[in-house]
């Protein structure tokens, strides 16, 4: 069988709900979805608050196998603990934060981008976020490029506590818009 025989409806198993589903999201891409690069203007910031519950972080965890005690402020039959790292309690992956920039960084008022790859990463990590504290992951516009006739976003992201406002980490990402 050819690629281009396969219809949506032939993917099994896809229920009647997710056959709407994709019809209904291709065919709100072709009616004039934007590009990231025509959504996004430099200066533009988005952010919103993230309370990091111990269960979110062993689900994160469990997700991409890294299986560290530090993580562990929820046990079964115990629920929450205070957990133990070299840093106190229980702390949060490293990169978790990253994960959930994606939540930030595309605004879900508006339809949803077309074509976005996540091409550059850099992240500085100040100090391990307790498991249980509210963050804000604010992500800010900071340039706009071109190289090699391809489009880029650059972004700025800030981890910080909700409470004290210190800021546990940042990065800087780009994102090419096709």
């Amino acid at each position: 069988m050819n690629p281009q025989d396969v219809k949506t409806d032939a993917l099994l198993p896809m229920t009647e709900i997710q056959i709407r589903q994709t019809r209904e999201f291709v065919a709100g891409l072709e009616a004039g979805s934007q590009t990231y690069w025509d959504m996004v203007n430099v200066g533009d910031v988005l952010a919103r608050d993230l309370h990091i519950t111990p269960e979110l972080v062993i689900l994160y965890a469990d997700c991409v196998e890294d299986y560290n005690p530090w993580y562990e402020g929820w046990r079964m039959n115990t629920w929450h603990i205070p957990g133990e790292s070299p840093f106190g309690g229980a702390i949060v992956p490293a990169v978790m934060m990253s994960h959930f920039v994606l939540s930030v960084q595309f605004d879900h008022t508006k339809p949803f981008a077309i074509g976005s790859i996540h091409t550059f990463h850099d992240t500085e990590l100040f100090e391990p976020i307790p498991v249980g504290a509210t963050v804000r992951i604010s992500c800010k516009a900071i340039d706009k490029f071109e190289k090699r006739g391809r489009r880029y976003v650059r972004h700025e992201v800030t981890v910080s506590d909700v409470k004290d406002g210190r800021t546990y980490s940042r990065e800087v990402r780009d994102i090419m818009s096709m």
